[in-house]
């Protein structure tokens, strides 16, 4: 018997493994799809909801109706979406979306305040429709993780609190105007900060920064940046690109000069430059046509231009200690070395600084209606018993 040569098939290893790639790839692209179809499904949604309804329970009657507000509102705007993409349609479904948010605004605003809190309460994260949160005064340390699904958040102000970390989420709000971290323990800012960019207004009062991630320059529509009473050497590079700029707070840092580059800031009007140590004013900030109020310390300024000083248009103000806060400060200097001395004088020197800065900004609100403003202000203490 004559045995037949048997033929077996051989393929190319690389073969079957691009065909295993392709397959790969479809299947996780299918995956992809579901998932993104899931988000969109109306059904995520309604399960959310139901959360909320399930949370009302324990909440206030107010705080209910309020609740029942919002998911009417959203139902509202579910149905009128359609409309919208029509046209004239959509303008009336707008105008009465607007209605409604007009009618609940009063009562989607979150206040907690008192040294007895050192965390969020856990039912906070089923209020994600508020808009505006108002914390104070807390020993809190940290922002929830949930931060990301308030969506419609536009004011978030937490000052006086013990916050040491701003989470990467905040990047998420994007609807937010307005943030203020004013007398926090924070050491740096996250460059996600950047992708709120519909934020107007950021104050960063009294904590221990000394630099802005550059990310921040896509701030374009920020027109308040106070970034007092941190440790800054030189003025962070992303607040020059800030074109749109109005007023700029870098009071209480460690300045020593200006950038020659400050005329970027065409749309600038206060610019708050004392309780550092600035020798002299470059001449660009001549160029600033809008500049209206510039405060500098008057103790250690040896060269300004000309311009400047005699533009009846600008109120500039010289800012002197007295003979007593000099002494004061040099000692503070050559206590610098014990740790635990300097410690205890910055908590001290924040709560001082804070009662300061409200004279400030009361005394310059009360240039602003004067055609004439003092050429030196002696600065004093102040105290008032009531």
């Amino acid at each position: 018997m004559r045995l037949g040569r048997s033929s077996i098939p051989v393929y190319d290893v690389s073969v079957v493994r691009d065909l295993w790639e392709v397959r790969v790839k479809k299947h996780k692209q299918r995956q992809r799809n579901e998932k993104e179809r899931q988000q969109r499904s109306a059904l995520a949604k309604i399960n959310m909801q139901w959360q909320y309804r399930i949370q009302c329970r324990n909440l206030k009657i107010s705080e209910v109706e309020c609740l029942h507000h919002y998911l009417e509102r959203c139902a509202l705007q579910h149905l009128q979406r359609p409309q919208e993409d029509a046209g004239a349609a959509g303008a009336a479904g707008a105008a009465g979306a607007a209605v409604a948010d007009s009618e609940t605004d009063s009562r989607l605003v979150y206040r907690l305040d008192g040294e007895q809190w050192r965390e969020l309460p856990s039912e906070l994260q089923w209020m994600s429709y508020l808009r505006e949160w108002h914390i104070s005064s807390t020993r809190i340390h940290s922002l929830p993780d949930y931060l990301h699904l308030f969506s419609q958040l536009t004011v978030l102000r937490l000052p006086r609190n013990s916050i040491t970390e701003l989470p990467p989420e905040i990047g998420q709000l994007v609807r937010l105007k307005e943030l203020n971290v004013n007398y926090n323990c924070l050491p740096r800012v996250p460059p996600e900060l950047g992708d709120c960019e519909n934020l107007e207004r950021l104050e960063l009062t009294g904590n221990y920064l000394s630099k802005l991630p550059f990310e921040m320059s896509a701030l374009k529509a920020l027109l308040h940046l106070d970034v007092s009473q941190n440790t800054f050497a030189s003025i962070p590079i992303c607040a020059l690109r800030m074109y749109n700029l109005r007023l700029l707070d870098l009071s209480s840092n460690r300045l020593t000069d200006l950038p020659e580059d400050m005329d970027r800031l065409q749309q600038l009007h206060s610019l708050f430059l004392h309780k550092n140590s600035i020798s002299y004013l470059p001449h660009c900030l001549t160029k600033i046509s809008s500049l209206s109020i510039v405060v500098v310390n008057g103790d250690e300024l040896t060269c300004v231009p000309t311009r400047l000083c005699d533009n009846a248009d600008i109120k500039f103000i010289r800012l002197y200690d007295n003979a007593a806060s000099k002494v004061r400060k040099k000692e503070e200097k050559e206590e610098e070395g014990k740790e635990g001395w300097r410690r205890r004088r910055e908590l001290e020197e924040k709560r001082k600084d804070s009662k300061e800065k409200e004279f400030m900004e009361a005394y310059i609100d009360s240039l602003k209606d004067r055609d004439t403003t003092p050429y030196a202000t002696t600065k004093v203490s102040i105290s008032c018993l009531l």
